[in-house]
C-alpha cells in the first residue's frame, strides 16, 4: 500500500498533463506570493511616508503661525484630525501642555522638548489600543516662551488598508491559482490530444501494411511528429515488403539447387550403382556450388542491411590496376571472349576483398552477356579512380538501369540461370561501390552492349 502511495506522488510517474499543471501552478503561485508581498510592502511604505509627510507639513505650518502668536490664537483648523493626522499637541518648556487637538484627551507623548529651529521624528507612539501614532515634533518660540509642535499621522487607517489589501490577496490567489491550474489542464490536455490519437493509433496498428497515424491540422510540432511518424511508417512497410521479397526470391532460388542435390541422393539411395563420377560431376557438386555462392552473396547482402558492410576487413592501400590485370587473366583462362584492357595505375584505400569482389561481379555479368568482347578500364582523374567495365552484348534497356541493382532481378531469367547467375552480383556491387562512397553507373556502350563505371575517391597523400 505504501509503495503505491509513493508511486502516486513520485512526478516522473505523472502523466505530462499533470506535470504541466503542477508545474505552472507552483510557478504562478510563487510570482503571486512575491507580488503579492511586494505590493503589501510598497503600499505600506507609501501610505507611512504619506502619512509623515502630511504630519511634517502640519507641524511646518504650526511652527510658522507660532512665531508671532500664542498658542490660544492658532487657528482651529490646524488643530484639527482628519483620515492622517490623528493628533496635534502644543508643549511648553514646564512639560505643560499648552493646546492640542479637540476630542484627544492624550497625554503627553514625548517627554523629548525641542528647541526653536529644531525637528525630530519620534518613530512609533502608543498611547493605547486606539491610540497608534508616527510621531514628529518642532520646536517653535512664541511671544510667551518657547514651545514644541507634536503632530501624530494615525496608524490604524494605514494599518487597515494595508491589511485589508492583504486579506483580499488572500482569498484572491487561490482562486487566481485554481484557475490557472484549470486552464492549464484543459489547454495542456487540448494540446495533447492528438498525441493520445497518435498513441493509441500506433498502439493498433498491426502487422498489417498501409495503415498511418492521424496528421492533426497546422503546421506545428505535433503535426510534424505525425508526418515523421507517417514516413517512418511507409519505409517500415517498404522494408517489410522488400524483405518478403528477399524471402521469397531466396527461398525460390535455394530450393532450386537443393532440389536437385536432393532428386540425385534419393536416386542413389535407391539405385547406389548410379552414384558415379558422371553424377557427381554433372549435377550435385555444380548445385552445391551454386548454393554456395548464392548463401555467401546473401550474407554480404545481410551484412549491408545492418550497415556492417563498411566494417568488412582493414581498410589499406589497394591497387585497382592488379585487380583488373588479374580478372583479365581469369577470363583468358576460361572464356572464349576476347578481353582488351586500358589499365593505368591507380590506388586507393578500401577492402581489397571487398572490391575485388565487386570488380569480379561486374566482369563476371560482362562475360555472361557479352558476345564477342569484354572492355577493362581504370583511371584516375579528379582525386576519384574510374573502372569501366564494359560488354558488346544487347545492353540494357534505360528504363531498367536503375533496376538492376535490385535483389534477384534479372532482365533475362532462362540465360542468366543457365549462365549461373542468382540476380545477386550486381546488388552486391553496387553496396561495396557504396560502402566505399563511390558510385555506380550504367550506361550504353558505343557501338552497343553496357558501360559500367565505377568511381571511387583517391585518398589525398
Amino acid at each position: 500500500m505504501n509503495f503505491i502511495g509513493e508511486s502516486i506522488l513520485h512526478p516522473s510517474r505523472w502523466s505530462v498533463r499533470a506535470r504541466s499543471t503542477v508545474a505552472s501552478t507552483l510557478v504562478i503561485a510563487f510570482c503571486l506570493v512575491i507580488a503579492g508581498l511586494a505590493l503589501v510592502f510598497v503600499l505600506a511604505n507609501s501610505l507611512h511616508l504619506s502619512a509623515l509627510n502630511s504630519s511634517e507639513a502640519r507641524a511646518t505650518q504650526l511652527v510658522q503661525q507660532l512665531n508671532g502668536k500664542n498658542p490660544a490664537d492658532l487657528d482651529p483648523s490646524l488643530l484639527s484630525t482628519d483620515s492622517q493626522i490623528g493628533i496635534v499637541q502644543i508643549v511648553d518648556a514646564n512639560h505643560r501642555i499648552v493646546t492640542q487637538s479637540p476630542g484627544t484627551e492624550s497625554g503627553l507623548l514625548s517627554e523629548q522638548l525641542l528647541g526653536p529651529d529644531e525637528s525630530d521624528t519620534f518613530g512609533r507612539v502608543k498611547e493605547s489600543d486606539d491610540e497608534d501614532y508616527w510621531l514628529v515634533g518642532r520646536g517653535a518660540r512664541t511671544p510667551t516662551g518657547p514651545v514644541t509642535v507634536f503632530v501624530g499621522a494615525d496608524r490604524e487607517p494605514v494599518e487597515t488598508v494595508v491589511i485589508t489589501v492583504a486579506v483580499l490577496l488572500a482569498i484572491v490567489g487561490p482562486l487566481v491559482l485554481a484557475l490557472a491550474a484549470f486552464a492549464t489542464y484543459r489547454l495542456v490536455g487540448s494540446a495533447l490530444a492528438p498525441v493520445e490519437r497518435i498513441r493509441a493509433r500506433v498502439a493498433s496498428i498491426s502487422s498489417r501494411q498501409g495503415e498511418r497515424v492521424p496528421v492533426p491540422a497546422g503546421n506545428d510540432e505535433i503535426a510534424r511528429l505525425a508526418t515523421t511518424m507517417n514516413d517512418m511508417l511507409a519505409r517500415l512497410d517498404e522494408g517489410a515488403l522488400a524483405q518478403q521479397r528477399f524471402v521469397s526470391d531466396a527461398s525460390h532460388e535455394l530450393r532450386s539447387p537443393l532440389s536437385t542435390i536432393t532428386t540425385a541422393l534419393e536416386l542413389a539411395h535407391r539405385r547406389p550403382d548410379l552414384l558415379d563420377d558422371a553424377l557427381i560431376e554433372d549435377a550435385l557438386l555444380p548445385e552445391a556450388r551454386r548454393m554456395r555462392q548464392l548463401i555467401e552473396d546473401l550474407l554480404i547482402l545481410a551484412r549491408s542491411d545492418e550497415s556492417e558492410l563498411e566494417k568488412i576487413g582493414t581498410s589499406v592501400d589497394v591497387d585497382l590496376d592488379d585487380i583488373l590485370f588479374a580478372e583479365k587473366k581469369r577470363i583468358d583462362g576460361f572464356s572464349d571472349v576476347k578481353v582488351t584492357a586500358a589499365v593505368a595505375p591507380v590506388r586507393v584505400s578500401g577492402d581489397p576483398r571487398a572490391l575485388t569482389r565487386m570488380v569480379r561481379n561486374l566482369v563476371d555479368n560482362a562475360v555472361r552477356h557479352a558476345e564477342t568482347l569484354v572492355h577493362l578500364e581504370c583511371s584516375e582523374a579528379g582525386h576519384e579512380a574510374h573502372i569501366v567495365i564494359e560488354d558488346d552484348g544487347p545492353g540494357i534497356p534505360a528504363a531498367e538501369r536503375e533496376r538492376i541493382f535490385g535483389r534477384f532481378v534479372r532482365l533475362d531469367q532462362p540465360r542468366s540461370r543457365q549462365g549461373g547467375g542468382s540476380g545477386l552480383g550486381l546488388a552486391i556491387a553496387s553496396e561495396i561501390v557504396a560502402a566505399h562512397h563511390g558510385t555506380i553507373t550504367v550506361s550504353e556502350r558505343e557501338g552497343g552492349g553496357s558501360r559500367f563505371e565505377v568511381t571511387i575517391p583517391v585518398p589525398n597523400d
